[in-house]
């Protein structure tokens, strides 16, 4: 059925990436990988828990705290998740790209996206996207674009979130958690940890 589908196809997914199905990864297509930094992404996820009807509601941010830290979340470990992209971040069909580099600089995001899909865009294109892919813009639209699931899905969007729900503790603890599993690796320099998970 999904062959029969017009190409190009597009799929979206939280899955790990060990339960991608091999058919996926071992073909010519390409995986757009999007992260964002472990801090944002726990606060981002327990507004979205508490939000969303379909998911367990937790009585409060030190719960979902330790929930998130030891994985017992919808969709498992953030750090499971990232280590296993981790090791396949080199192949030329996997593109990683951050929430925060996106922040940084959407454009640029824009123009490496559709390059690594395929697309040679011009300028006034790259900007024309770069402009409706804001979070603002996709968040005015979400009605439209996301009925009832649109409040659900856009919140805030913003880099440093973490800092209104973090106890120094909480803090500690997650530093100490990406030293353990991310240091040192690729993508845990891509997620620029000290730049934007550090007090």
């Amino acid at each position: 059925k999904i062959k029969s589908l017009p190409s190009p196809r597009l799929f979206t997914t939280h899955l790990h990436y060990d339960n991608i199905p091999k058919a996926v990864l071992g073909s010519n297509a390409k995986v757009l990988v999007l992260l964002r930094n472990p801090k944002d992404a726990a606060v981002s996820y327990y507004h979205f828990y508490n939000k969303n009807p379909g998911l367990p509601n937790v009585s409060s941010w030190d719960e979902f705290f330790q929930k998130f830290m030891s994985g017992e979340v919808c969709w498992s470990s953030y750090f499971d998740h990232a280590l296993a992209w981790n090791k396949h971040m080199d192949k030329e069909n996997i593109m990683i790209i951050t929430y925060e580099e996106m922040k940084e600089n959407l454009p640029q995001g824009v123009k490496q996206i559709a390059e690594f899909l395929g697309f040679s865009l011009p300028e006034e294109k790259i900007q024309s996207i770069a402009e409706n892919a804001t979070f603002e813009s996709m968040s005015n639209k979400s009605q439209e674009t996301h009925g009832k699931f649109g409040p659900i899905l856009f919140r805030k969007g913003t880099v440093g979130d973490w800092k209104n729900l973090f106890t120094e503790a909480q803090s500690q603890e997650m530093d100490a958690k990406f030293e353990e599993c991310l240091a040192g690796t690729k993508l845990g320099a891509r997620l620029k940890y000290d730049k934007y998970c550090k007090y």
